[in-house]
């Protein structure tokens, strides 16, 4: 090889899945290397369908609805689900994803619309919360023209909940203020709470959680802090406003008028500090927040373990929220 070969190289590999060669190309694997052995149960009664929300971009939201919802005249909530994955990995259309999305469209039961984003490192951060936003601007459209059949025949746009896991948590959050705030107007539609499920949050600082990290986690320091590497901004530490909703410089949330968040804090994360954190900083600015812990369990668990008892006590919790913990701000402020 001569002293001139310029042939691209790899300059940050994510376990094979994602890699950054030196030329900026981004070659992606297999992420299933990346997924823990499951069996997704079949969950009967739940019909599901593809809609395409962004043309330009190939953006796509999977639509679910309970099969006896139907036979009621009651329409139901609505949950906004954004998919994990480090804001680099992950697909609405990925079996844990979607069976979370079925189990909760036929046990909370709501009307469930999982949004696919664009991914970093090929589309850097704000890409993914500019396509949320975009999402929820699509959602508010259906609310007025009611263009989509199983939209208009069941879903209740006056309880719409936002929400997602590890990044599409942190997503939830961004898209939450922007409509909070009313950077993103979404009226009539109405955003009656959030929910966050393993947040991924970083700074900085390292938490004690970080500093003390167990053996045996699904999601490490060192892979926390690659994903945030590949998809902040290009020279942006994790102190980013997207990363540390309470960094230097990310903007104060005093005077925005957040609805109801249920926040739910994994006790085996090592992310699990800073959300902790996070729901301490809105309880100090009076926001309503509702913290569940679920002790032992691993960031991620409700897509990692796509059964048990833990996952059995986290729809309750949701179901719960979206059914009755609404309803204290049914007179209140309308996002």
């Amino acid at each position: 090889m001569s002293g001139g070969d310029t042939a691209a190289h790899v300059v940050e590999d994510f376990f094979g899945v994602v890699q950054i060669l030196s030329d900026g190309t981004v070659v992606r694997g297999d992420e299933e290397a990346l997924q823990p052995p499951a069996t997704y149960p079949d969950i009967p009664g739940v019909e599901w369908k593809d809609v395409v929300y962004h043309a330009a971009r190939g953006l796509r939201a999977r639509v679910y609805r309970s099969s006896s919802s139907l036979a009621g005249s009651a329409k139901l909530p609505v949950l906004v689900y954004f998919h994990g994955g480090g804001y680099c990995l992950g697909s609405f259309a990925q079996p844990m994803f979607h069976t979370f999305c079925l189990r909760a469209a036929a046990e909370l039961p709501a009307v469930v619309l999982s949004v696919q984003y664009r991914l970093a490192p090929e589309h850097r951060l704000p890409a993914a919360i500019e396509d949320g936003a975009y999402f929820l601007s699509w959602l508010r459209a259906q609310s007025e023209l009611a263009a989509d059949p199983w939209l208009a025949e069941s879903a209740d746009y006056a309880r719409t909940f936002i929400s997602g896991v590890s990044a599409g948590a942190n997503l939830a959050h961004h898209v939450t203020v922007q409509a909070a705030s009313g950077k993103l107007p979404v009226h009539p539609l109405r955003v009656a709470g959030y929910v966050l499920l393993s947040a991924f949050f970083g700074s900085a600082e390292r938490t004690a959680a970080e500093a003390e990290q167990p053996a045996d986690v699904s999601l490490t320091v060192d892979m926390s802090d690659q994903l945030w590497h590949m998809s902040l901004p290009v020279g942006a530490s994790r102190d980013h406003a997207v990363a540390n909703p309470f960094g230097p410089d990310s903007p104060s949330l005093t005077a925005v008028d957040l609805p109801p968040a249920l926040v739910v804090v994994p006790g085996s994360d090592v992310l699990r500090d800073h959300v902790r954190g996070y729901a301490a900083r809105l309880k100090d600015m009076g926001k309503t927040v509702e913290v569940v812990e679920f002790e032992g369990e691993q960031h991620g668990f409700s897509v990692l373990r796509p059964s048990g008892e833990a996952l059995n006590e986290l729809m309750r919790v949701l179901g719960r929220f979206v059914h009755t913990g609404h309803m204290q701000r049914l007179s209140g402020h309308v996002l």
